[in-house]
């Protein structure tokens, strides 16, 4: 149903509940969302399609001397494409909280009754065309939206491990109540937000907090759900219900946010809404001052025409054709906008807000440095790291193992969950873990100085001594600080919001040139610094991770890294990039302010053909038929000037160390 009718959504008592069309879908879990159908199969397109073939049929028609037929085929299409949005513009009108907000809608409506009872019932099939393919493809953008939540809740399991008196029970993770102790297995999914009671791991938090390195966890550390558990075994005791936990509210967050984003109206909409009384009051006095002057039959007939000189022909498809062009260049070179509105605001974009893990850095943990005693090298100490490491599953175990492809074997390994691992190589025994396990002893300064850097640290032990420590860092994206440096020089200031820790992230943001920076943020405390920017200036937020989802929501513009993205956040944002070059970012806002400025200029020429046809209308200068080739006229202008969007203007790139060069040619 067009949002004409609906409107935007309100929330009571964290339910959704749609203006007009009542209560919509309660956050549940993944299955209980509908897939958005394919465009070939989205039943919402079909009157749209049919209404444009009709009209065509009929001019083919009308062009070969058909007149009857073509009238025939052209109040058909006229018919399809009205039944889009024209009920749902009798019922605003009517409804309490539609009153008082004219529209478009009202507009075209007006429109095509004028032109139909002036006999130009080609010209209204025009309009209702134009109009219902643009408000359906604007609808099933918001769906899309609405329902990528489904990537959320699928980070929920749907059952949960308990502990009761008389044994362990396998319930619905929705059944879950506070205080119910939770056993948690290698690799298996929290349930719910708890504390640990019982057993030491490590858990990735990433999916949540954002936090690139998982964190170890033992009795009275907090776990929330839809963390994924390390190696070892968890009890945890819950702290919240399986249905009221961190990700239900990230859920809230995002609904909430695409609700107070439908507020806002389009572009067409706000220039409408004072144009379609002026118009109506117009008519209304040109007709009375027919019977005034006793001459109503030419009166109300230049009423008429006034309502088709006033008509907004030009101006419905102003916006549209300039959008879809901007829309189809951008995504040539890897920008997915998702709907004009989105890609309205990204042309006023004067921030930019950015995730850390997997946005700013590539979210693989390598080996950055290494520290050793007088008695070892590198190279050996390495070595003996990622003999016992290459028996673990852990992350950072995955970086050592990388660095030293070439390793001796080691037997007896025993992984500590929470600590680290022990084992024996080449017979000697070895102990590898946080400074937290082993104590670094003579590299402590050099332990203390990576982890000023915003390094993990790994150290390793030798038969009771300290052999080195090990740097272990999410490097940043190579292209990060020229993307950066290209945003300052438009005039556009960035920011960092990450879940990760102090050090880390500060270490990252100066390598990046991004003076402002927000660390150890959860879902929530980023969603509201988002809340807060966009209040005093239009903000994107570019993030990849689920964690994300409310932020991006929140934003003026959320644009989701599409290639390594979560799911959430890629249905969560405004934009989606096929990619992860950061310099997409400069490039995608330079293409959207140019777009707007022709956006821009395609209403003021939609807006003055107006201006100069309605007094000409008004005294009789312009017929009908005038009227309507002058707005023919106009609008193969203003799809003309749209068309321009479609070329898009790159910036020459610099060679990265490590990367392709991207060979960008500026197209005029």
């Amino acid at each position: 149903m067009s949002r004409e009718c609906c409107g935007p959504e309100e929330f009571v008592a964290s339910e959704p509940v749609d203006a007009c069309c009542g209560p919509s879908e309660p956050v549940g879990h993944a299955g209980e969302y509908e897939e958005v159908p394919p465009w070939w199969r989205d039943r919402a397109l079909a009157l749209p399609v049919a209404s444009g073939l009709l009209w065509v049929t009929g001019l083919v028609l009308e062009r070969t001397g058909l007149e009857m037929p073509a009238l025939i085929v052209f109040a058909l299409g006229l018919a399809a494409g009205a039944w889009t949005f024209v009920p749902g513009t009798i019922k605003r009108l009517w409804t309490a909280k539609g009153r008082g907000r004219l529209g478009v809608g009202l507009l075209m409506t007006i429109a095509a009754i004028g032109a139909v009872l002036l006999g130009h019932v080609g010209e209204a099939a025009a309009l209702a065309f134009l109009f219902s393919i643009a408000e359906t493809l604007e609808d099933r953008a918001m769906d899309r939206a609405r329902h990528g939540l489904r990537a959320l809740l699928s980070l929920i399991p749907e059952t949960a491990r308990v502990s009761r008196l008389d044994g362990d029970q396998v319930i619905p993770a929705a059944e879950v109540r506070e205080l119910d102790v939770l056993i948690v297995g290698a690799g298996e999914r929290v349930a719910t937000d708890g504390v640990v009671t019982d057993g030491r791991s490590w858990v990735d938090t990433s999916a949540i907090t954002g936090e690139s390195i998982p964190v170890e966890v033992g009795p009275g550390d907090s776990v929330l759900a839809g963390s994924v558990n390390g190696s070892g075994t968890l009890h945890l005791e819950a702290t919240a219900d399986g249905r009221d936990n961190s990700l239900t509210k990230i859920v809230h967050l995002v609904e909430q946010a695409h609700a107070n984003k439908g507020e806002r109206a389009r572009m067409a909409d706000r220039i409408a809404r004072p144009l379609v009384p002026l118009v109506l009051i117009a008519a209304a006095l040109i007709a009375v001052f027919g019977f005034l002057v006793g001459d109503p039959a030419t009166w109300i007939e230049r009423a008429l025409v006034v309502l088709v000189a006033a008509s907004p022909c030009a101006l419905a498809i102003a916006v549209p054709v300039t959008v879809i062009s901007a829309i189809g260049a951008a995504s040539k070179f890897g920008v997915v906008i998702k709907s004009g509105a989105a890609f309205e605001q990204l042309g006023t974009i004067r921030r930019v807000a950015f995730d850390k893990t997997g946005t700013l850095t590539r979210n693989q943990p390598k080996v950055v440095a290494v520290r050793t005693t007088g008695k070892h090298d590198e190279t050996g100490v390495l070595g003996l790291a990622a003999a016992l490491e290459a028996a673990s599953s852990h992350p950072l175990a995955e970086a050592i193992t990388a660095a030293a492809p070439k390793r001796p074997a080691a037997v007896e390994v025993q992984e500590h969950p929470g600590h680290g691992l022990t084992g024996v190589v080449q017979g000697r025994r070895v102990r590898v873990g946080s400074p937290r396990w082993i104590d670094p002893y003579t590299l402590t300064t050099e332990a203390g100085e990576l982890a000023e850097q915003g390094m993990s640290v790994i150290v390793v032990e030798v038969d009771d001594r300290v052999a080195g420590v090990i740097g272990i860092r999410d490097e940043l994206r190579p292209e990060a600080a020229e993307a950066i440096k290209a945003l300052s020089a438009q005039g556009v200031s960035t920011v960092m919001l990450t879940g990760d820790n102090s050090r880390t992230a500060e270490a990252i943001a100066a390598q990046a040139g991004i003076e402002e920076v927000h660390a150890e943020q959860l879902p929530a405390d980023k969603a509201e610094h988002v809340r807060r920017s966009t209040a005093q200036t239009p903000t994107a937020m570019i993030g990849d991770g689920i964690n994300d989802a409310p932020a991006l929501a929140s934003a003026t513009v959320g644009i989701a890294m599409g290639v390594t993205g979560s799911a959430a956040a890629v249905e969560s944002a405004d934009v989606a990039f096929t990619g992860h070059d950061l310099r997409l970012i400069p490039d995608a806002l330079a293409h959207a302010k140019r777009a707007r400025a022709i956006m821009t200029s395609n209403i003021a020429l939609a807006l003055a053909i107006i201006v100069v046809l309605f007094p000409l209308a008004l005294f009789g200068v312009l017929g009908l038929a005038s009227v309507v080739l002058v707005h023919e006229v106009a609008e193969v202008v203003v799809i003309g000037n749209g068309l321009r969007a479609a070329r898009a203007h790159r910036r020459p790139t610099t060679t990265i160390a490590g990367t392709s060069q991207r060979t960008l040619a500026t197209r005029s």
